[in-house]
């Protein structure tokens, strides 16, 4: 998405304009002043998200059919635009004030073609490519006309998508087999590339730094809200015996411990960082944008594990199950290695360590029962939370025992 550059910069660094607001105040996109209260998110934004709980329904759908390496690869190249589109409203709903008639309308128009694209999904390398192309060219196109009046906007992202990717997509839709698979993974590289290498600066805007975690936190509590429903519509159709709700049960577990893992730390740690940062454009691009686009990819993957195994726990989970359920999850807690990195230069040790845990452990459960795979998954999701726990509350402890010593004079 095109993220113009937030704070002071160089004035050799300066390519157009700078709007300025009243006494040198900086300014949203669209001429308003950014005011010092909290920007939240509203209720079309809201509403707006719903259309993206369908669509990941329908990732998972495509993912559960089709879950081999082959099958992985193809259902990440199709979420790609997907969520590019959500990305980029959500930016422009950041950027500029949305509460009025004329964004709704924009915003609303980006649902229903997200809408659409969330209908082709299933049928997208079948006789729905074409949908699934057309709809994400016209959702990009409204998004580019939302931000025309912004300087230098086409040699952006938002230009890119609307120029470059879409007809690329659409194309795609035109094809079959290898060539469509080829041009739309063009396509997904193409978003995916841009934010990094045109990093032009067409205007100077103001971002509002408890919106967007707000916003992102929402869609990935969308994507957990996914495992409920597999975890849910997998049991519906079982006997509910005691070994079907100790796996409920187990996966359920697991849910809460991805959830534990960003809700309770990880957001604020990221709110932070947007808050204080010096450039509030490259934690975005790349906490948000980028490491966001691994954590959904990874609760996704888990959330089609547990369609695969709560039905069944006595059975072996077997190769496919182990990828999605362990493979998911170990790259969830990589992705926070890559986003603490991003924002503070520091290494989050004992996460990559459990994700390095989860992937060693694939092979090994692969044989394993579908319950009692579920049920390690699960312990190890409580443990590393617990340890988390602990050394959070320690070093509270130690803060606190260390603020009396500072107000006390030493001597003299």
């Amino acid at each position: 998405m095109s993220l113009p550059e937030a704070g002071p910069r160089p004035a050799q660094a300066a390519e157009t304009p700078e709007p300025a607001g009243p006494a040198g105040e900086e300014q949203q996109a669209g001429g308003e002043p950014a005011g010092g209260a909290e920007k939240r998110v509203t209720w079309a934004e809201l509403y707006f998200d719903l259309v993206f709980v369908f669509a990941i329904t329908q990732v998972s759908a495509l993912l559960h059919h089709h879950h081999d390496w082959a099958g992985v690869a193809r259902a990440l190249v199709v979420f790609v635009p997907v969520y590019w589109c959500w990305v980029g409203t959500t930016v422009q709903a950041n950027i500029r004030d949305v509460d009025n008639v004329r964004d709704r309308i924009g915003i609303f128009a980006v649902g229903l073609a997200g809408l659409f694209m969330a209908l082709a999904l299933p049928g997208a390398y079948g006789r729905r490519g074409l949908l699934l192309g057309g709809a994400y060219w016209a959702a990009r196109l409204v998004l580019l006309g939302m931000l025309a009046r912004m300087p230098g906007v086409l040699r952006g992202p938002y230009g890119i998508g609307a120029l470059v990717s879409g007809p690329l997509l659409l194309a795609g839709g035109l094809l079959d087999g290898g060539p469509r698979l080829l041009l739309w993974s063009l396509a997904a590289l193409c978003d995916l590339s841009a934010p990094v290498l045109l990093r032009r600066r067409p205007a100077r805007v103001a971002y509002h730094p408890a919106h967007m975690p707000e916003r992102f936190g929402l869609f990935l509590l969308v994507a957990l809200g996914e495992s409920i429903v597999g975890t849910g519509a997998a049991a519906a159709g079982a006997a509910l015996d005691a070994a079907e709700l100790l796996a409920v049960a187990a996966a359920f577990t697991i849910s809460c411990g991805l959830w534990w893992q960003y809700f309770v730390y990880a957001a604020d740690a990221m709110r932070h960082a947007v808050t204080v940062a010096e450039s509030r454009r490259d934690v975005i691009r790349r906490v948000f944008q980028y490491g966001h686009l691994s954590l959904l990819a990874g609760v996704i993957a888990v959330a089609v594990g547990f369609g695969e195994t709560v039905a069944h726990p006595g059975q072996a989970l077997g190769g496919g199950a182990a990828g999605l359920l362990y493979g998911g999850c170990g790259l969830y807690l990589l992705s926070f290695g890559y986003t603490r990195w991003m924002m503070f230069r520091k290494v989050s040790g004992t996460r990559i360590a459990a994700a390095g845990l989860v992937f060693v452990l694939v092979p090994l459960v692969m044989r394993l029962p579908a319950l009692a795979a579920l049920l390690a998954l699960a312990a190890l999701l409580v443990a590393l939370n617990v340890v988390e726990h602990l050394r959070v509350r320690r070093a509270a402890a130690a803060a606190e025992r260390a603020e009396p010593a500072r107000a006390v004079p030493g001597p003299r």
